[in-house]
């Protein structure tokens, strides 16, 4: 026996020839994606029904903003802590094993087949992955996360956005930013960082939602969901963010709706993050650049 790597890693096998029937072993999985899927409706269900539940789901969303909602809510109901996961494969590459006795986290991984009739479809397999703190990460190098100044975020924020930005001196009500009829966003000038990239973000999640007809009733909670997860990704203040309400805005939806909208408020923060992260790239490359002169 040499495959040492496996059983050091504790690594799953597939079931032997013999052992389960090519039927036997399909409804086992099928049993076991059936699982995944109702532990993703309950947790739906539940996130849409507490606030604090609510933000904590927000939380693991914005540390993992490239998965999907159903598997933000998999990886709530199962390990919340988590900062940064990956397969046996994916550790083992970085340098790292899976240490011994580990429970595994279930995720959902799409894949395309061909129907019976021809057409094309997507299903879903389910991958177990580890937290980076059930992982062996002595011989793993891990790089520390970049650092932005305020200016450079908010430089980020507004840079390419889909549409004009303005400074102004005053808005009615005190407000701190608000969109005008030509779909201009005004921001109020002399108010704190924390305060204009909370105003702004917020202005530029409503645009991005309301190209959805269907989610108007929610939109405005929606971008407040999604301005809180620019703000926990970027480090800015979100003491002030509330979600008692949260109960009141999924009244009355199935998990299928809730995963819906909460798919909604990550796209959202997905699109005006993607356009940031190409403005804070440069900044780095060039910080990189004459640091090397």
């Amino acid at each position: 026996m040499n495959n040492y790597d496996d059983l050091l890693n504790n690594a799953p096998t597939e079931p032997q020839s013999g052992q389960l029937s090519r039927e036997e072993y399909a409804e086992k999985k099928r049993a076991e994606r059936e699982e995944v899927f109702d532990l993703s409706d309950s947790t739906a269900l539940d996130v849409a029904g507490d606030g604090g539940r609510f933000r904590q789901y927000l939380d693991v969303q914005s540390r993992f903003d490239r998965y999907s909602a159903v598997n933000t809510l998999l990886i709530l109901a199962q390990k919340p802590e988590a900062t940064r996961i990956g397969d046996f494969d994916y550790w083992k590459g970085m340098g790292g094993f899976v240490r011994p006795r580990q429970t595994s986290i279930s995720i959902l991984e799409p894949h395309e087949y061909v129907k019976e009739d021809g057409s094309p479809g997507i299903g879903y397999n389910i991958k177990k992955v580890f937290d980076i703190s059930q992982v062996d990460t002595r011989k793993v190098r891990i790089n520390p996360p970049p650092s932005f100044t305020d200016r450079q975020l908010l430089g980020a924020l507004i840079s390419k956005a889909p549409v004009k930005i303005m400074g102004v001196d005053e808005l009615p009500d005190n407000r701190g930013a608000m969109t005008n009829p030509d779909g201009d966003i005004l921001v109020r000038k002399g108010m704190e960082f924390s305060d204009t990239f909370r105003a702004v973000a917020y202005e530029m999640a409503c645009a991005e939602l309301a190209t959805d007809p269907e989610l108007l009733p929610e939109i405005e909670f929606c971008a407040y969901s999604a301005t809180y997860l620019l703000c926990k990704k970027y480090g800015v203040e979100t003491q002030t963010f509330n979600f008692d309400k949260v109960g009141d805005v999924f009244d009355g939806m199935d998990a299928q709706a809730i995963k819906g909208e909460l798919a909604q408020m990550r796209d959202a923060a997905e699109n005006i993050s993607g356009r940031m992260a190409k403005q804070l790239d440069a900044v780095s490359k060039a910080a990189r650049n004459q640091e090397a002169r």
